[in-house]
């Protein structure tokens, strides 16, 4: 297919297991999903179980909002852009706050890039923020209620890298599936359950409250749980 001349582009490289460990088939579901396209430049594959493996990709998006949605979902599969910048640091103007556009953290690896560098983010912790120190230079998560006025915090996706958990040498490889915090089991039967919860609350004239968290935006679901709420 022609590159379309409005579409907006990043070519971003995936390394490691990425065969084994499913990666790259989920980075590219995950490109199509967010409405994107993809056009593998290069791939190496490994040869024997402990070669990694990379692939060059070049994404498509229709518009800079889609691409940036995109860069963040496959940014947590290990996805990186090839041609990166320094994280961006945004001073927390409330305590016990995160600046808007906060990056929130995965309960992976994760480096950030500052000054040309790239450097571990220590506490590693899900539903974080990260609080940068430029002069050592230092990075850890940190929970909302922990920040102070000033605190420089990481904002958007540029300049972070997350380490996937790739695949055991031991043990079955969907073994994870039967964990009881797995994410990737079937929820249709709880989210037909809550449906049927919401709908009855309000034919009973009850009122729902929704304490949203960073899972939300992770998953794609804002703009669902924004019509949702339009629709009463």
């Amino acid at each position: 297919m022609a590159h379309d001349a409005t579409e907006r582009t990043e070519v971003v490289e995936l390394r490691g297991h990425i065969i084994d460990s499913l990666l790259l088939p989920k980075v590219l579901d995950t490109i199509a999903e967010r409405g994107g396209r993809y056009r593998i430049k290069d791939i190496s594959i490994g040869q024997t179980r402990k070669d990694q493996s990379v692939a060059v990709i070049e994404v498509f998006a229709p518009d800079d909002e889609v691409l940036e949605d995109i860069l963040a979902q496959i940014g947590d599969h290990g996805a990186v852009p090839v041609h990166t910048q320094d994280c961006q640091l945004t001073p927390a103007d409330i305590a016990g706050t995160f600046p808007e556009h906060y990056y929130s953290t995965t309960n992976q690896r994760t480096q950030i890039r500052i000054d040309h560098e790239w450097i571990d983010v220590d506490l590693q912790e899900m539903d974080c923020g990260i609080c940068v120190d430029p002069q050592r230079p230092s990075a850890r998560c940190i929970p909302m209620n922990e920040v102070q006025l000033g605190d420089l915090i990481v904002t958007g996706h540029s300049g972070v890298k997350v380490f996937p958990v790739e695949r055991s040498s031991g043990g079955p490889t969907f073994e994870f599936m039967s964990s009881a915090v797995s994410t990737e089991k079937p929820k249709g039967v709880a989210i037909r359950q809550i449906a049927a919860d919401l709908h009855q609350i309000r034919q009973q004239g009850g009122r729902v409250l929704i304490v949203g968290g960073p899972a939300i935006i992770h998953t794609g679901s804002g703009h669902y749980l924004c019509e949702m709420i339009r629709r009463g």
